[in-house]
């Protein structure tokens, strides 16, 4: 038929990695119309990058794995075994995007290939299942919400604290929490106070190791491959798989890492899903331009005085994880408002969420934490990540996502990558 076409690796050079795009594959799950899914018919997935995060993905109920993907053959070796009968091997996810059989892609690679591989799945019509943090950068953030709603995929980020599972020393899940802020007992603003104290673990051990000695690379990892859009550095094992996190280019230290998992949820608990802080300080060493180090303490204001506090020394031994003019919630749920457990179960539960990914494919209804929220609540780490980097107060407007008067924080929103690779 006229105009018709097969989609290559070439068009995805040309036009998925690019903001210029156009093509769109659309799924096997939607081709019958809006939610439509056949009796018969099972959701299919891809993983990309199937170290050892991504080989903990391989086996979820809910879709079938069609295809694994990997720049290292040990890896991808693995996987395949994992894997069984059936799933095929590659090293180039541009040909796993090809493939009209696949509905989702699963993305645990390192957070530097997050926003190439999730733009251009989101043009090749898949629906996107992505590890945390989202993105490295704001502006990489920003390109991967523009591609999701504009190819009107499902979006999916792997932090699940906000609707399920044990909130970090709570004994609970968010959900009571958030009734406790809804219903006003605390009062406004609030801030949210976070450190081991109240629960969590920012994985400093996880910072970088400066003035690395060049190594042989491995004959079974491309490393070139590897690097993809981040600028060149000799090989070093410091640098990639599981120690990645600990530089710049490729992730945040533990603030990169886990800094989702608990930031989520307090973005969802102050209701600010739909912006950002504000202001933002950090007291911390001079950072290495290469690798990542601790800091001591980072604070996020927002315009309506709403305050995240993230104390990396745990010096506050009292310190409440909620705190507002009105009251106090700490850890354990202990509260300096009496009878709060009381008043908890006359309290209306919060709106309603979509919780399975599957069910949201099948809808196409948007998941609980999707491109639009958890772009926000990367956007939290990132803007922590760039003032420890700078060492000094920054201001940020939240609808244009820009630091006011600060070009030299704003080069951190829209960081170069390496060519060939672009949004």
């Amino acid at each position: 038929m006229k105009g018709k076409r097969t989609l290559t690796r070439r068009d995805f050079i040309k036009g998925a990695l690019t903001a210029t795009a156009a093509f769109t594959v659309v799924p096997r799950s939607v081709l019958g119309g809006q939610g439509y899914t056949a009796p018969s018919d099972q959701l299919t997935k891809a993983v990309i990058g199937v170290g050892s995060m991504g080989r903990g993905h391989l086996r979820y109920r809910g879709a079938r794995l069609l295809a694994v993907c990997d720049v290292d053959e040990s890896h991808l070796k693995r996987a395949l075994e994992i894997g069984g009968p059936g799933v095929k091997g590659y090293k180039d996810f541009r040909e796993v995007l090809e493939r009209t059989d696949i509905d989702i892609v699963h993305i645990p690679t390192p957070p530097h290939w997050h926003a190439l591989i999730a733009v251009a799945a989101a043009e090749a019509g898949k629906d996107i299942w992505c590890e945390k943090p989202m993105t490295r950068t704001i502006g990489e953030g920003q390109k991967v919400v523009e591609a999701v709603q504009k190819n009107g995929r499902i979006f999916r980020l792997n932090t699940w604290f906000r609707f399920r599972d044990q909130y970090y020393g709570f004994g609970t899940t968010v959900k009571p929490i958030k009734k406790i802020v809804e219903s006003g007992l605390l009062g406004w603003p609030l801030k949210a106070t976070v450190s081991g104290i109240t629960g969590f673990d920012w994985k400093f051990f996880w910072s970088g190791k400066p003035n690395l000695d060049p190594q042989h690379v491995p004959k079974e990892l491309d490393y070139e491959f590897w690097l993809g859009p981040a600028p060149y550095k000799p090989y070093h094992p410091h640098r990639v798989h599981g120690s990645f996190r600990g530089y710049w280019d490729y992730d945040g230290g533990g603030l990169g890492d886990m800094g989702m998992h608990y930031l989520d949820p307090v973005q969802y608990l102050l209701d600010k899903d739909t912006t950002s802080p504000v202001e933002i300080e950090a007291e911390c060493p001079q950072q290495h331009p290469d690798a990542c180090g601790a800091w001591r303490w980072i604070r996020l204001r927002y315009a309506d005085g709403c305050e995240i506090f993230l104390d990396g020394e745990n010096k506050d031994e009292n310190a409440p994880f909620l705190e507002g003019p009105e009251g106090k919630l700490y850890r354990g749920f202990e509260s300096s408002i009496p009878g709060l457990k009381e008043k908890l179960v006359t309290l209306p539960d919060p709106e309603p969420q979509v919780t399975n990914f599957f069910e949201a494919v099948r809808t196409r209804r948007k998941f609980a934490l999707n491109e639009e929220n958890g772009h926000r609540s990367c956007t939290i780490v990132n803007l922590a990540k760039i003032a420890v980097r700078l060492g000094r107060p920054l201001r940020f407007d939240p609808d244009k996502q820009l630091f006011i008067g600060d070009e030299e924080a704003n080069r951190f929103i829209h960081q170069p990558m390496r060519a060939p690779w672009q949004l």
